[in-house]
């Protein structure tokens, strides 16, 4: 009897062992698979736009606009997003020359100079931001520090788009993205081999007979030319991960409540703003148009014109924003 009970124990603590080693082959298989998605899983990013969004109160509206050029302040954005998918797909390197905007399509290139101290940097846009109304740009941790103002945290600045190589890149995605939900026109399992025949005839006249042989010899036809695929980049090399320095000259910040087309319009709009300070009017010509912009300023800091902008927006303004001029 007491064999039998040692046997039993004996047989308890073997299955018991078989268990315990199936849970842990379970668990490693399972962070296996968890490493092996997290691989497979990588950025796709594709070309995007996107549809109108409203965020706090205030409308976007996302658009291909290869004549964009703004100015206002930047700021710059790290740790907290690196790694993160990007509004695009593509995976957030806050080590890598990238920016987020709220409006121009991802991925394009802008060229954003601090005002402050000349230099200028190309970016890619693959993220949407930043939503803080006073901002115009966010750019990646390693841009704020080339561009210098990363200790400091904002900037002063002007944000110009790369045209013909945002067109380049459009048409590049767009083509890649058509092609892939299309796939291949024409699908077959084999080729089928075409018949073949063969007839000798006489050479022509004049033409050489080779000895032991009934085929004339002519001169060997030129090779084709030889085509290279190439591709372009999309930035000259001179351009790309490069700093250039531009001359520094004095900007003023504003806020401005609106642009008019009536100066009557524009006109009350200063009478109310003229409580905060000074306000001015000013004509210009956009597209053919005559408008009356409406300016509070000038601003000494970025932490002055962020609490102006407040107040402007607060007093029934809410499309007012910062402008360095």
């Amino acid at each position: 009897m007491k064999d039998v009970r040692a046997g039993m124990r004996s047989l308890s603590l073997v299955l018991s062992l078989l268990v315990l080693s199936a849970c842990a082959e379970t668990t490693f298989l399972i962070h296996s698979a968890k490493r092996i998605g997290g691989a497979v899983d990588a950025a796709r990013p594709d070309y995007k736009i996107g549809k109108p969004y409203q965020i706090q109160g205030v409308w976007y509206y996302p658009a291909e606009n290869f004549e964009y050029e703004e100015t206002g302040i930047a700021s710059w954005y790290g740790v907290q997003f690196h790694g993160r998918k990007t509004a695009n797909g593509d995976l957030y390197d806050m080590n890598a020359l990238t920016a987020a905007h709220r409006t121009l399509p991802m991925p394009s290139f802008v060229r954003v100079t601090n005002l402050e101290n000349g230099r200028s940097l190309i970016l890619k846009v693959n993220d949407r931001g930043p939503f803080a109304r006073s901002r115009i740009i966010d750019v990646s941790r390693r841009s704020a520090q080339l561009l210098g103002f990363h200790d400091v945290g904002t900037a002063r600045v002007r944000v110009q788009i790369m045209a013909d190589q945002s067109r380049a890149i459009a048409a590049r995605m767009k083509s890649r993205t058509q092609l892939a939900s299309t796939g291949t026109p024409i699908t077959i399992s084999r080729l089928p081999k075409p018949a073949v025949a063969t007839e000798s005839l006489a050479p022509p006249p004049g033409a050489r007979v080779a000895a032991n042989q009934g085929a004339p010899v002519q001169s060997p036809a030129p090779p084709p030319p030889r085509r290279v695929a190439s591709r372009a980049p999309l930035l000259p090399d001179s351009e790309t991960n490069v700093v250039t320095v531009e001359p520094v000259k004095r900007t003023n910040i504003y806020i401005q409540a609106g642009a008019f087309s009536r100066f009557n319009n524009a006109n009350k709009v200063r009478a109310r703003l003229s409580p905060l300070g000074p306000v001015k009017i000013s004509p210009v010509l956009i597209k053919g148009r005559d408008l009356f912009r409406v300016r509070v300023g000038p601003l000494a800091t970025v932490a002055e014109a962020d609490e102006m902008l407040k107040t402007v927006t607060r007093t029934g303004y809410p499309n007012a924003r910062i402008i360095i001029e």
